[in-house]
């Protein structure tokens, strides 16, 4: 640590942000590192280092000869005037060596309000901006994660893309980069041999082609560039890399303890859901390597808490024997059992009366839409039946406290829709009344709806976004048929929710955007205290950009894709079939019941798929 960083430490909020030092974290020797690689995560160390996937990928990386990876957050504020104020670069923990010094900068993306603090995190460390500026293998700069499935936002500022999951293309990656630094390829060797590793996405290898009304004519690859690129997946997850030795904060963060990954990919298909379709095909670990996960996990730690994770954990089928493993072991062991992401259609108040046998905590579920007809139309496959005998179960069970999400400006949701979620929320009410056994707690009910917003490689990838205004109408319509006393009621702002569409569903002329308002000063724009919508406004302004072309306006279903480069394994025929379907309100069976034919299956290796 610097003499400098020692005099600023103290006068910044969390200076255990920026120091490392941490229990598990790994130090190599610089004399046999061939490739040093600055893991970047575009937000704060507490959101950070409680993302699962970059444990995963930190551990992997380091698993490699020659090869040292170390982690780099987006600082707070203060720090970041600190460091303007007194020149003071990036860098990364592990050494406290300046990011501009790495061979390779490594970003993971989760949340399209994050691009701002890529760019910014790219101009503390004194690294050039735009791809084309950035000479020879230093500094290479890619990205992966979910925002990776449409990557055209910022196409001129990265280098190449990972796309899907990462445990073994990573290694591919970080290997043919050290081949090509010993050989000392050039960059551009080196861009066209690392698009030959499926996929891998190198963005100047493609022309985008725009028609006179601003719609993408045509996507054109260069140099022999593959028309469309797979994701990778990683099917064998008990014999996958999964970091039982974990990095152990020296700070509260987020979420601050142990993950078990039971399962990827989702069953249900939910056709407002970017994860839902794009990690599939649902892939397992067994009960008896997450029990030893488990162990090895807690007893490096020494952490209280441990979380069962999923996209949906009450579907894991292993589910019941896991926990009837776990539960005396985290007992024995004074250790909290939380699985969150339970479904109101296969709730367990058994297990939950197992997991929680001090304190009953508030129960969450996410019904989205407060009538059948809506629910059907976005593929929920919830019936209020299941909802409210869930709840009843619950109820009887002691429970007093229950969430219940919504979304608002669902396709054909109409003001009838809106008062359904009124009308769903009186009934949990009148439910408890029928069945609570401790009624003079009384019941706290706390609604939250939030502005949908269609995303790429879903069947509503195509769909208009109602205009802000209109979701304030639609809150306020809500808002003022909720008399009860028991019922919180909280709705996201639009501001944010417009922008995520934008960038969801942007093109490549959205860079200058990004770039203009970091130049205005956006930067941790997923934190209210930051988050400052005129700054994008007026960048959109500056660079002639109209929102509502990405938002209000749709997108036909024979337009041209800005992501129509990437294939995530489900097949855009059947998001289409799965679009028209929403628009009839039917019902998809999840795949339990039954082979949709999404074609997500056709990526298993030895799995015969005829989608």
């Amino acid at each position: 640590m610097t003499n400098l960083l020692q005099r600023i430490l103290p006068t910044v909020q969390k200076p255990a942000r920026y120091t490392g030092g941490e229990w598990g974290e790994i130090k190599k020797n610089l004399e046999d590192v061939r490739v040093r690689v600055a893991f970047c995560f575009p937000d704060t160390y507490e959101i950070g280092m409680s993302n699962l996937g970059m444990r995963i990928l930190y551990g992997v990386m380091n698993e490699m000869d020659g090869v040292w990876c170390e982690r780099v957050f987006a600082p707070w504020g203060d720090m970041e005037d600190a460091m303007r104020e007194h020149n003071l670069p990036l860098w990364a923990l592990e050494s406290q060596n300046a990011v501009k010094d790495f061979d390779m900068i490594a970003f993971t993306i989760g949340y399209e309000m994050a691009y701002s603090n890529i760019l910014n995190m790219l101009n503390l460390a004194g690294v050039p901006l735009h791809a084309k500026d950035r000479q020879g293998l230093k500094n290479m700069v890619f990205a992966g994660g979910v925002c990776a499935f449409n990557p055209e936002p910022l196409a001129e500022f990265i280098d190449f893309f990972s796309l899907g999951e990462g445990e073994e293309i990573t290694v591919e990656i970080v290997a043919l980069y050290d081949k090509a630094k010993a050989e000392e390829w050039s960059k551009e060797r080196f861009l066209r041999e690392v698009a030959k590793i499926p996929g891998v996405y190198v963005p100047s290898l493609y022309r985008h082609e725009y028609n006179a009304d601003g719609t993408l004519s045509a996507i054109v690859p260069l140099e022999g560039a593959p028309e469309t690129v797979t994701k990778r997946i990683v099917e064998d997850l008990d014999n996958a890399y999964w970091p039982t030795k974990m990095i152990v904060p020296s700070t509260e963060i987020v979420h601050d303890r142990a993950n078990l990954e039971v399962f990827r990919g989702c069953i249900r298909g939910c056709r407002f859901c970017q994860a839902g379709f794009s990690c599939r095909p649902v892939r397992k670990k067994s009960p008896e390597v997450l029990y030893k996960q488990a162990m090895e996990t807690m007893e490096y730690s020494g952490h209280n808490e441990i979380t069962l994770s999923s996209l949906s954990t009450s579907d894991y089928r292993g589910l019941k024997e896991l926990t009837d493993e776990l539960i005396p072991y985290c007992a024995e062991n004074r250790i909290n059992l939380s699985v969150p992401s339970l479904r109101a259609d296969n709730f367990s108040r058994e297990l939950m009366e197992k997991l929680q046998t001090v304190r009953k905590s508030g129960l969450t579920f996410a019904p989205e839409a407060g009538t059948q007809r809506l629910r059907d139309v976005i593929n929920k496959n919830l019936t209020e039946d299941e909802i409210l005998n869930t709840c009843a179960n619950a109820f009887s069970g002691g429970w007093n406290n229950v969430k219940l999400y919504f979304m608002l400006g669902l396709p054909t949701e109409t003001d009838e829709d809106v008062l359904g979620i009124a009308e769903l929320v009186y009934k949990v009410i009148k439910t408890w009344q029928a069945n609570a056994v401790n009624k003079k707690r009384g019941l706290r009910v706390h609604v939250a709806t939030a502005y949908f917003v269609p995303k790429p490689h879903t069947p509503f990838q195509w769909e208009k976004q109602i205009t802000p205004e209109e979701y304030l109408r639609r809150c306020r319509l809500l808002k003022s048929h909720f008399y009860s006393k028991s019922i919180t009621y909280d709705y996201h702002g639009p501001d944010l929710s417009r922008l995520e569409a934008v960038f969801a569903r942007g093109d490549r002329r959205l860079g200058p955007v990004i770039e203009e308002a970091v130049k205005n000063g956006a930067k941790l724009d997923g934190w209210d205290e930051y988050f400052n919508y005129s700054k994008w406004f007026d960048a959109l302004n500056e660079c002639g950009i109209d929102a509502d072309f990405y938002t209000t306006r749709g997108y036909g279903e024979d337009e041209v894709l800005p992501w129509d480069t990437i294939d995530v394994g489900v097949k855009k025929k059947f998001l289409l079939k799965e679009r028209h379907r929403a628009y009839e309100a039917t019902v998809t069976p999840d795949c339990r019941h039954g082979c949709a034919g999404c074609g997500a299956n056709c990526l298993l290796k030895e799995v015969e798929c005829d989608a």
